[in-house]
This record gives structure tokens, C-alpha cells and sequence, in this order.
């Protein structure tokens, strides 16, 4: 099997998964946050959302320059706003991985500010370290905060405490 395709069985699946947590994000809690330090739900939803589109940067170019790129958060009016601004991130990544050469993995990428280099990988690594690995990570903390929000879980690796009687 080549890695692009195994990899989008891997998305195709957590994608599902991400989308129905996105779908209980009680909007009219964007600031909440459980600590300080903590990003608030809004800035967390947010973020989940972009990640599904990371793919064009991380796969397609062969570099990030966060010195020429403006991550401002999105607002999104109601649930189907942020749904539908995360299927389109699905799409476009369901679409460069049926297409991407495999060739691309072998090649590095580099995420930069400016002359300032944070690190260079292979492409591969950066597909499951920054599009995967990054996304459950910031999934796991939704599902944090949808809990401390009283806002029962859907199955996520199977039953959830609020799922487990289904």
C-alpha cells in the first residue's frame, strides 16, 4: 500500500471522528477555558479545524514561513459554519492525497519564521508528527473541555461514558 493511501484511510476515519466532537462545540461558550494558561474553546475548535487543512502547506509546499502567514482565528457564526469549513479542509486533503507522488514524502520541509529555521523534516514525518499527531493532540483537549462543559462524548476508540449503554 503506498503511504498516501494509507494515510487518507487514517484520516478518512479521524476525520469522522473530529467532525463529530466539532458538531457538540457549544458556541455560545467560546471563551471558556479551564485554566489560565489554557487556549479558550473558540481559539481550540478553531485550530482542530485548521489542522484538517494543514496537507496543502505541509505536503504540497515544502515550506512554512510563519513570517509571511497570518493564522488569525475564524469566527463562525453557528455549528454548520465551522462543519462546513471543516469538510471543505477534508476535501481538499482527501483530494491531495489521492493525488500527491509519493516521491513528495522523501523530500524536507521546513517551518521557519523568517531567517529564523524551527526545523526541517521529511515530508513523511511531517504528515504524521504536524497533520495527525498535532490533530488527535488538540482533539484529546476538546474532549477535555466538551466534558468539563457537561456535554456528553461521542464514541471516540469506541464507547464513551456517555455512550457505554448504546
Amino acid at each position: 500500500m503506498k503511504l498516501s493511501q494509507a494515510l487518507l484511510a487514517e484520516y478518512t476515519q479521524e476525520a469522522a471522528t473530529t467532525r463529530s466532537l466539532l458538531a457538540l462545540v457549544p458556541l455560545d461558550q467560546n471563551d471558556f477555558k479551564p485554566h489560565e494558561k489554557s487556549m479558550t474553546l473558540k481559539q481550540l475548535y478553531g485550530h482542530i479545524a485548521d489542522i484538517a487543512g494543514w496537507w496543502e502547506q505541509c505536503l504540497v509546499q515544502d515550506e512554512l514561513d510563519f513570517a509571511k502567514t497570518n493564522f488569525a482565528s475564524k469566527d463562525f457564526e453557528d455549528t454548520a459554519a465551522l462543519l462546513a469549513y471543516f469538510d471543505q479542509n477534508v476535501v481538499a486533503t482527501t483530494k491531495i492525497l489521492n493525488e500527491i507522488d509519493e516521491s513528495e514524502f522523501a523530500k524536507n520541509w521546513t517551518m521557519r519564521s523568517g531567517e529564523q529555521i524551527f526545523n526541517v523534516f521529511p515530508k513523511a514525518v511531517v504528515a504524521r508528527s504536524w497533520c495527525l499527531n498535532h490533530w488527535y493532540h488538540h482533539r484529546g483537549q476538546l474532549s477535555v473541555y466538551l466534558r468539563l462543559l457537561n456535554v456528553p462524548l461521542p464514541p471516540i476508540y469506541g464507547p464513551t461514558a456517555d455512550t457505554a449503554g448504546i
